[in-house]
């Protein structure tokens, strides 16, 4: 028992360890190894060699069976066999590792190295880099040479295990053998460096396969397409695919198209892709939901809604159900239109014709409910959300409490609902602190909106520009402009820099207290920056400007901002225009007025009662009432300010005429 114990103490390491303290107890003796060293069963006994060793790996059989019985092999047994070798080796595999043990075990039990075994070892539930070990020495191997089958495994194995450099080299490898890549083995390799993020390697070994005359399928051709287009290579697109109509014996199929068609729309190309789908069409292959899909959100976009409804048509003509995806862009885009009502009954008959709503949908209809202030119909959503399978996450709530503020629903109302959030498990995110913020300064609630912007520091939220602005704005808007300052350096301080939006509004409340110059100085530093100011910074600006009585150079940063690639909108032009009306004359505001009438940015109330404004002040009472009915004609309304001075201006011409008659 002694020996049998020391025995099995000495070889659990290798089988040459084995071997070797086999060796040394005969040489060192052990009991009465010199009285009975010369029997002739011990001294065999002794000898064991190394497959005999083994033997203490083998697994137990099924069934006890005499060894010398006669019987007839069938093949299924012969698969068991096999099967029986396999395991035995892989037992030794995850004990030794791959070394020279494990190669002299597979020498032992004469397996024979070829693809079949190098593409089984790979299967094993082994250390990645014995894996990498074994495949370099079976290649290294006389008489055997790796497949496509063996390099497409080691390479799935490697891309399981996230080690992209050595699926790099292997690649590479395998590349450099170009007879072993055909097309399909060519689409698996581009999907794989596809997720691992190699867009430019794939394509330099898609060129380099290619080049050895490969020729690619259509198959080969949608995984790179499809790969360019996770990264967003758009342009890259549109160049594969000419490339695969130059092929001649390649041609585009209804995955290629949905592929290109989505690409051309993220580009802003709406009229290639309407010519996609067209051309699809021609040539007799059929679009399916996601294609169609696409097409609907980009009339959508172009605002042609009957053109989208149309396409929901032809889906059913076709007889190509719609998919949960094609009634979030469906619903989606009517909202937008503000054609809630007929959004919300798509809605309810998709429901009773059994199509599943996903989470996004329901956050979709909700968002439109809620815009369009049917603020019941949108929380009964949310309550009945549970009843159609469907959890509500952070943006659910996050949609709610917006829609609660937009309805003018009390601030209680929005508090309770992010309580509950909480208590459901929900974890906010800074964009649910925004929006509270934001909705609690708008209702002119500060000090709520201050004790949650500590809040959000405190749960480690990075500071939000979009919550600081929504503070600087409503402090500037109380005049307490220290502490809107104090903020906003608190902002600059903790993010190195602020967004164009708070640096507008910034300025804007600067130039409202008549600290223009700390404005002017803002600008600038935006400027030096690199953060490129925006048509509401120089509208902040222009409007202090405008204040001072600055109205020259007010104008000619106006002139600046198109010079500088930042459009002006309705708003720069109505600033500069209260600025002429109040400083420069009606002759002045009279000549921008029209300019604007005979330009894109045709004026609007806010222009015209500005001009009338300036009129009336003049005692120009004739040309006031000519405007004023152009002004009903364009289907605007004065306002209670131009009707007042107006009739101060009417007055005032009264008082001259009585005077003169007296």
């Amino acid at each position: 028992m002694q020996c049998l114990a020391e025995v099995q103490k000495h070889c659990c390491g290798s089988v040459r360890n084995c071997f070797v303290f086999y060796r040394n107890m005969v040489a060192r003796g052990i009991g009465l190894t010199r009285a009975i060293s010369t029997l002739p069963y011990l001294c065999s006994r002794i000898k064991q060699t190394d497959n005999e060793i083994v033997q203490m790996f083998r697994l137990s059989k099924p069934y006890d069976e005499p060894p010398n019985w006669p019987r007839k092999q069938t093949q299924s047994q012969n698969k068991g066999s096999t099967r029986t070798l396999d395991e035995r080796f892989i037992r030794i595999l995850k004990i030794f590792k791959w070394g020279p043990d494990a190669e002299k075990a597979l020498e032992v039990l004469m397996m024979k190295v070829d693809h079949r075994l190098v593409r089984e070892v790979l299967k094993i539930d082994v250390d990645i880099n014995v894996k990498i070990q074994f495949f370099k020495w079976a290649g290294k191997r006389r008489n055997f040479q790796h497949d496509s089958s063996t390099y497409m495994a080691l390479i799935r194995c490697l891309d399981e295990a996230g080690l992209v450099g050595e699926m790099w080299k292997t690649i590479q490898d395998m590349a450099r053998n170009s007879f072993l890549i055909d097309p399909a083995i060519l689409s698996e390799i581009m999907k794989i460096m596809g997720r691992a993020k190699m867009v430019n390697k794939a394509l330099s070994i898609f060129y380099k396969v290619k080049g050895r005359k490969c020729m690619p399928t259509a198959s080969t051709y949608n995984s790179t397409i499809l790969m360019l287009m996770q990264e967003g290579q758009y342009e890259k697109v549109h160049e594969l695919y000419n490339e695969m109509c130059n092929e001649g014996n390649c041609f585009p199929d209804t995955i290629t198209y949905s592929a290109l068609i989505t690409a051309f729309g993220k580009l802003g190309r709406v009229d290639s892709a309407i010519r996609l789908f067209d051309e699809m069409r021609e040539n007799n292959l059929h679009p399916n939901a996601k294609i169609y899909t696409t097409l609907m959100g980009i009339y959508f976009k172009l605002g042609e809604v009957e053109k989208a409804l149309g396409l929901v048509q032809e889906m059913k003509r076709k007889g190509c159900a719609a998919t949960v995806y094609t009634y979030t862009e469906l619903i989606k885009g009517l909202g937008k239109a503000r054609r809630v009502e007929e959004a919300y009954s798509i809605f309810l008959d998709m429901l009773k014709g059994g199509c599943k709503p996903d989470v996004v949908l329901i956050n979709n209809v909700i968002n439109l409910l809620g815009r369009a202030g049917r603020l019941a119909d949108a929380i009964k959503l949310f309550e009945d959300m549970e009843s159609l399978h469907c959890t509500p996450n952070v943006v659910t709530y996050n949609t709610i409490i917006k829609s609660l503020f937009e309805c003018k629903a009390p601030a209680t109302q929005a508090s309770s609902w992010f309580e509950r959030m909480k208590a459901n498990g929900v974890a906010p995110s800074s964009f649910t602190y925004s929006i509270l913020i934001d909705g609690f300064c708008k209702t002119n609630r500060v000090e709520k909106a201050l004790l949650l912007l500590e809040e959000m520091d405190e749960e480690g939220f990075p500071p939000c520009p979009a919550a600081y602005c929504s503070l600087i704005n409503a402090l500037g808007k109380a005049k307490r402009y220290e502490a809107a300052n104090e903020l906003f350096q608190e902002l600059r301080e903790n993010c190195g820099s602020s967004s164009a939006r708070v640096y507008a509004v910034m300025i804007k409340h600067f130039g409202k207290c008549g600290r223009l110059t700390e404005a002017v100085d803002l600008f600038n530093e935006m400027k030096q920056n690199g953060c490129n100011p925006d048509v509401y910074a120089y509208n902040a600006l222009m409007s202090g400007m405008v204040r001072a009585g600055m109205i020259d150079e007010a104008c000619l940063l106006l002139r600046t901002m198109a010079e500088n690639s930042c459009d002006p909108d309705l708003n720069s032009h109505n600033i500069i225009l209260n600025g002429l009306a109040r400083t420069g004359g009606p002759q002045r505001a009279m000549e921008m007025f029209i300019k604007m009438k005979n330009s894109k940015m045709k004026p609007d109330a806010v222009s015209y009662n500005t001009i009338l404004g300036c009129l009336s002040r003049a005692g120009m009472l004739e040309e006031a009432a000519k405007l004023m009915k152009e002004m009903q004609s364009e289907g605007y309304k004065y306002d209670l300010i131009t009707y007042s001075s107006i009739l101060e201006a009417v007055g005032k011409v009264d008082e001259v005429h009585a005077h003169m008659t007296l």
